[in-house]
């Protein structure tokens, strides 16, 4: 069993391989995350770099309607991949090995100490939200009436 950082560990290692699918860090993900699980065998290192591309052609074909799913699905694919790769190792060898895929990671999961509860949104930069014209603007938004409120004091009919 898994300790609970390494469990984030994993989760965040799927996250990196998915975010990073189609955009210019691929090449560089792509390649280490394969080096990383080969472990030094080559044709283990080939089939990981086959499954690195299924992924991003799975992502890349995703219609609109389909590529939340999709990539919730291959997240936990790949943190499912990495926990069993992680669960197999010797407990000494699991802390070398985790530290090498956070050394991976480190580019791509920046440790900024940010979070969110259940509902929640957690920024690690700038966030501006901006509401023009008597529109209402927020990142999350409960019930919103928009117009002018009642005149306070006492009503005049």
């Amino acid at each position: 069993m898994l300790s609970e950082a390494m469990t984030a560990l994993a989760a965040a290692g799927g996250t990196a391989v998915v975010q990073a699918a189609g955009t210019d860090a691929w090449a560089g993900v792509r390649q280490q995350v394969a080096r990383w699980f080969g472990r030094g065998d080559q044709r283990r290192e080939n089939a990981e770099l086959e499954r690195l591309d299924q992924t991003a052609g799975e992502l890349a074909t995703a219609g609109p309607s389909e590529v939340e799913r999709v990539r919730v699905r291959q997240e936990a694919a790949w943190q499912v991949r990495i926990e069993t790769l992680l669960e197999g190792l010797e407990d000494n060898k699991r802390e070398q090995v985790s530290d090498e895929l956070r050394t991976v990671l480190a580019p791509r999961v920046p440790d900024s100490g940010v979070s969110a509860g259940q509902g929640g949104l957690a920024v690690g930069g700038d966030v501006k939200v901006q509401a023009d014209h008597g529109s209402a603007a927020a990142v999350t938004m409960g019930t919103v009436h928009v117009g002018n409120p009642p005149r306070p004091g006492p009503h005049q009919d």
